[in-house]
């Protein structure tokens, strides 16, 4: 199992996501791949793209998008 969140920080500016992992490790996760797929196609509204918070481990935004922890920590670059 890998890490879970335990803070995000939106860049509505590139639409990407500073994480922070419970073991400390920090990363930085795209989001623009989704932006076209879907309930993501909301995300675009930079207002509510800042509405992300941590939920159960994850992410969530207001109108209940969301990702996987596994996926959000395989695919942030780490830093």
């Amino acid at each position: 199992m890998n890490p879970r969140i335990k803070n995000v920080k939106p860049n509505s500016k590139d639409f990407t996501l500073t994480l922070t992992f419970q073991n400390g490790e920090t990363g930085i996760f795209d989001v623009k791949p989704y932006l076209e797929i879907g309930i993501f196609k909301e995300l675009k509204d930079p207002s509510l793209f800042n509405s992300v918070k941590p939920f159960m481990g994850s992410i969530q935004w207001k109108n209940g998008q969301d990702f996987c922890p596994d996926t959000l920590y395989l695919e942030s670059n780490i830093q």
